[in-house]
């Protein structure tokens, strides 16, 4: 069944409390040192496919004429990385250099109206993005991929694996996300209210520039005492969301926190890996992480004491160097 390193899982109430309304609402008001490997380098980066339907501009074109831009570098076992919101695949970039110096293919995307990829109106939900995902898979034809999620992009890879299957995938990886359900319901008391999505909707509406900028503050844990700001990852952050369009990042709201992956959890067959901080303030971990390992099949829980949301940036090394242990294992 799950293991977790490092400390008791905590109470899902107790946690929504003290970190899920005062984290993710306060975020309406993220950084770190990343270090590479000293390895060889490793072959040029893949030239893009002669494959129909995917052009010389990393490009792929969907059943709808959205064009999904994508990063496909290196060799070897393909790890496939989903992001979060409202972010791109930029935001791997410390796992893509890492994980490509160590002999892997490594290939993100840019959810549609994210980043590079075709600014949509329509199609902005959970269904759409995994269609988009398994086509990219399709083209690319990936095979014994790990995949990938963080945040929203753990909760596009979980409706991928519940709609499309694991064929192509030999684990899955959710980091800090959003399944099974974020939002409070009756039979979701953990979660967090709608009031909360609300808020973060009129902030992309009234001043989505100010919102991606604060907001990195929780996101990274740097509201908390101590605290090294990186104004660097802060302004990454803010650019990655201002490229994106405003209609998808709004619809995004409603899809990262009214779907429920319960179903789709319960059919993920491959062996699971759950990373989640306890001081996570935008995803809390008893709403999450902790009911997720009740519903993969294979899960093996890793409870990180006192990291952030943006954990992937901020503790890099050690959440690259446990990712390398379970794709290795």
């Amino acid at each position: 069944m799950s293991t977790e390193r490092d400390r008791t899982p905590i109470d899902p109430a107790r946690r929504e409390l003290i970190i899920g309304t005062a984290g993710v609402a306060a975020s309406l008001a993220i950084p770190a040192t990343v270090g590479f490997a000293a390895v060889s380098p490793r072959p040029a980066s893949r030239s893009s496919p002669s494959t129909p339907g995917v052009d010389s501009m990393k490009t792929v074109t969907v059943k709808d004429g959205t064009k999904i831009f994508y990063k496909d570098w290196g060799t070897g076992q393909p790890i496939v990385f989903s992001h979060g919101w409202p972010l791109s695949s930029d935001d791997w970039d410390a796992q893509m250099l890492f994980f490509g110096q160590h002999g892997f293919r490594v290939i993100a995307h840019d959810r549609r109206g994210h980043g590079r990829s075709t600014q949509t109106w329509d199609g902005n939900e959970m269904n759409t993005y995994a269609d988009d995902l398994a086509t990219l898979l399709d083209r690319l034809d990936v095979r014994n991929a790990i995949v990938v999620g963080h945040s929203t992009g753990g909760g596009e890879i979980s409706r991928y694996l519940g709609r499309h299957g694991t064929k192509r995938v030999a684990k899955a990886v959710l980091i800090g996300a959003v399944p099974p359900l974020m939002l409070k319901t009756d039979k979701n008391p953990g979660g967090l209210p709608i009031s909360v999505f609300d808020a973060i909707r009129a902030g992309v509406v009234a001043d989505r520039s100010k919102l991606y900028l604060d907001i990195t503050l929780p996101f990274y844990g740097y509201n908390r005492p101590g605290a090294v700001v990186s104004e660097g990852v802060r302004q990454h952050f803010w650019f990655q969301g201002m490229l994106g369009g405003m209609k998808p990042h709004y619809d995004c709201i409603k899809a990262f926190s009214e779907t429920d992956f319960t179903a789709d959890l319960q059919k993920i067959d491959v062996p699971t890996l759950i990373m989640h901080g306890d001081d996570d303030q935008i995803v809390p971990i008893g709403a999450s992480a902790l009911m997720s390992a009740r519903l993969v099949q294979k899960p093996t829980l890793e409870v990180y004491p006192g990291f952030s949301h943006g954990m992937c940036t901020v503790n890099a090394d050690r959440i690259n160097a446990d990712l390398l242990a379970f794709i290795r294992s």
